[in-house]
């Protein structure tokens, strides 16, 4: 994290007029059930630390090949394009200890460990694809933002430059 930035929302250390911007905005509004600092950004939250496992780019791959396939590790490191055999190790350790993914170990020489969505992994894999069916229909209007984004940043730079 870069110095001076705020670690979540209500936390008051850093820049202090920043902070207190930032909690003097969420006071005045009612967010009623869509409150925005309900997954605090502290490392003892829960629900913060699923919604980094589940949306790491590593994790969301995994459960895209896993749905409705049982895999071996081989073939899910072959599949998985620029994966280190440490960071799928690690990814699957994680799945499986969140109850995503089951380990099987087959007792044959040489072993034989296989992977599998467990029955949450798979409702979790549904709700991926809305994100990928939402990102499909939406990416030329983001692509479109991005240019627009790009083109007014380009110019204010060379405005303040004159």
């Amino acid at each position: 994290m870069e110095e001076g930035t705020l670690k979540s929302p209500r936390h008051r250390a850093g820049t202090a007029a920043a902070a207190a911007n930032v909690v003097g905005a969420a006071a005045r509004c009612d967010y009623g059930e869509a409150d925005p600092f309900q997954w605090d950004t502290r490392e003892d939250c829960e629900v913060r630390q699923i919604l980094d496992r589940i949306g790491d780019k590593w994790s969301l791959l995994v459960i895209a090949l896993l749905d409705l396939n049982t895999l071996r590790f081989t073939e899910l490191r072959r599949e998985i394009d620029g994966i280190s055999q440490r960071m799928l190790t690690v990814t699957l350790r994680q799945l499986e200890r969140d109850g995503l993914v089951k380990r099987t170990v087959h007792p044959v020489v040489p072993p034989r460990v296989e992977y599998q969505l467990t029955p949450m992994g798979r409702t979790l894999h549904t709700t991926i694809n809305a994100l990928v069916a939402w990102t499909e229909e939406h990416q030329n209007q983001i692509a479109a933002a991005r240019e627009d984004y790009d083109l007014r940043t380009a110019e204010a730079s060379m405005a303040a430059a004159l």
